[in-house]
């Protein structure tokens, strides 16, 4: 098994609570990384796991486990936990994994699932859009779609995710997030191939060969996953087509980083937004990749 052979690769360092007392990691822990790359794996079919599930009408139990060891890895070696669907029954799904240190394959493993009904726990038939987006990865398709659009189009699902990440995680008042401005923006939403609204912002012309991006708004389990940075190139785009150079942002301060990688700089100093910190930030464009 080498690691051509995997398009997912989920990355962490080997903690020292990790190790028995032979100074290598504990057979067991190895099931917990294969545990934790799953969980990235569906980040990156961008499917926030449990409102997908709920969507499908079903849940994933695992039936089957198996792990094979070569080698053993030790405090503070940084591995990489490879996973691919391998194959896809009537009602259950195998996954093939497998764990690197740099080339070195250490542990191979099977781990096999059963789509069923949360309720009872009886098997169902794998739901045929959740059989696509798992063909559809491991053929290197893409797992998302940017929209853009006006409100009218757009307003009911961008209003979504926006609620769920201003309004009710970072208790944004209703008051200070809706504005007039929404009418006028174009807007873009990225989308799952289940149809679910994930990730939005919108663009406002403010002439003087400057657009302004804002209401970047990403679904608390997708971020870090480049879904915001889909949205935010999107945005760029248009905004170069309108024959603008630059744009800029008001960004959260813990944000910023993030903005920092797609070549935004601050500009001036730090002020208070709705309780948040926030600094002003412009880039040339294209953006940087």
């Amino acid at each position: 098994m080498t690691r051509n052979e995997f398009r997912f690769f989920h990355r962490l360092r080997v903690r020292w609570a990790e190790v028995d007392m032979q100074k290598i990691v504990f057979n067991a822990h190895y099931l917990m990384y294969f545990d934790t790359a799953m969980a990235d794996y569906w980040r990156a079919l961008a499917l926030p796991y449990e409102q997908a599930m709920h969507q499908l009408d079903g849940d994933l139990y695992v039936k089957k486990a198996t792990v094979e060891f070569n080698a053993s890895a030790r405090t503070d070696d940084q591995l990489e936990v490879a996973l691919k669907c391998a194959r896809i029954g009537n009602s259950s799904m195998a996954f093939t994994g497998a764990i690197f240190r740099g080339n070195d394959l250490l542990v191979t493993c099977e781990l096999v699932y059963v789509f069923a009904d949360p309720a009872t726990q009886t098997s169902r038939p794998v739901p045929a859009p959740l059989r696509a987006v798992l063909t559809g990865y491991e053929a290197g398709e893409a797992m998302l779609e940017v929209k853009t659009g006006d409100w009218t189009a757009l307003g009911p699902d961008a209003a979504q995710v926006r609620t769920e990440v201003f309004l009710r995680e970072q208790r944004i008042s209703e008051d200070l997030e809706w504005d007039d401005k929404d009418a006028m923006a174009l807007h873009a939403v990225a989308y799952n191939r289940l149809g679910m609204p994930l990730a939005t912002g919108r663009l406002i012309d403010l002439g003087q060969g400057t657009g302004r991006i804002g209401r970047v708004a990403v679904h608390r389990a997708l971020r870090g996953c480049g879904v915001g940075e889909q949205v935010m190139r999107t945005l760029a785009g248009h905004a170069a087509a309108r024959g603008r150079a630059r744009v800029d942002l008001s960004a959260q301060v813990s944000a910023m980083p993030f903005y920092l990688r797609l070549g935004f700089a601050p500009e001036g100093e730090i002020y208070d937004d709705a309780g948040i910190a926030h600094q002003q930030m412009s880039a040339a464009l294209p953006l940087a990749r």
